[in-house]
C-alpha cells in the first residue's frame, strides 16, 4: 500500500463527542461493559475498528465515539468532532459537575512493527478489565480494537487501541470522565474546551453480544 492510500485511511478516522445517548443500531457491537458506581453510570461498546463510551451523571450525559465512517451518525447533540490523525488533546465541561478530557495519538507503522504491536496488545487484552475485538481482513492480516477501563471513586479512565493492518495504523485514545463539585461551567454544557481515589465495590457486567 502506498503512502497516499495509508494517509487516506488514517484521515477517515474521527472522534465525536455527544451530549446525548446514541442508539446501538448505529454500530455493529460485538461486546459491551457496564459500570454503576455512586452517582455515575458508564457503558462501553466495542466494534470492529471503533468504540463507543457513554458516561451518565444525574442529567448529564457524555458519549465518545471513535470510528472510521461518521457519515451515518446524527448531528443532534454533537458537541465536537476531532480528526484522529496526528496528536491532539481536548477538554470540555459538561453540566455542573463533569469534566471530560481526552488525548489522541496515531502512528503509521511498518509491517514488522505493526505485527509486534499487535502481539503486544493481544497479550494485554487477555489481562485486566478489557473489551477486545480481533479479526482478519480479506488478505488474512490481523486487526484489533481494544478498550481498557479503570474505575476510581470520582473518575473513570478509559484507554482504547485500534489497529488496522491495511495501512499499519495504530490509533490510541486516553479519556477521563471526572466528577467534581468545583466545576465552573460558565460557557454551558460541553461548550468550554481546550485543545492543546481509591476503589470501592460497584455493579459491573460484561456482555458478549456476538463474535
Amino acid at each position: 500500500m502506498n503512502l497516499s492510500t495509508k494517509a487516506s485511511s488514517l484521515q477517515a478516522y474521527n472522534m465525536l463527542v455527544y451530549k446525548n445517548a446514541l442508539h446501538p443500531e448505529f454500530f455493529g457491537i460485538e461486546s459491551r461493559h457496564r459500570i454503576e458506581y455512586g452517582e455515575y453510570e458508564f457503558e462501553a461498546w466495542i466494534f470492529r475498528g471503533g468504540h463507543a463510551l457513554r458516561f451518565q451523571h444525574d442529567e448529564t450525559c457524555i458519549v465518545e465515539i471513535v470510528c472510521e465512517d461518521a457519515e451515518n451518525l446524527p448531528d443532534r447533540g454533537l458537541a465536537t468532532k476531532l480528526p484522529c490523525a496526528g496528536e491532539r488533546d481536548h477538554e470540555a465541561k459538561f453540566g455542573d459537575h463533569v469534566i471530560y478530557m481526552t488525548s489522541i495519538q496515531t502512528e503509521i507503522l511498518t509491517d514488522h512493527l505493526y505485527l509486534g504491536t499487535y502481539r503486544e496488545m493481544l497479550e494485554h487484552g487477555s489481562e485486566g478489565q478489557t473489551l477486545m475485538s480481533v479479526w482478519d481482513d480479506h488478505t488474512g492480516k490481523p486487526n484489533m480494537s481494544l478498550v481498557d477501563m479503570q474505575r476510581f471513586n470520582d473518575e473513570l479512565h478509559v484507554q482504547s487501541y485500534h489497529l488496522r493492518s491495511d495501512c499499519g495504523l495504530v490509533l490510541r485514545t486516553q479519556s477521563i470522565f471526572q466528577v467534581s463539585d468545583e466545576v465552573n461551567n460558565e460557557d454551558g454544557d460541553g461548550d468550554a474546551d481546550s485543545d492543546s481515589k481509591s476503589e470501592s465495590n460497584d455493579s459491573e457486567k460484561t456482555v458478549a453480544i456476538k463474535k
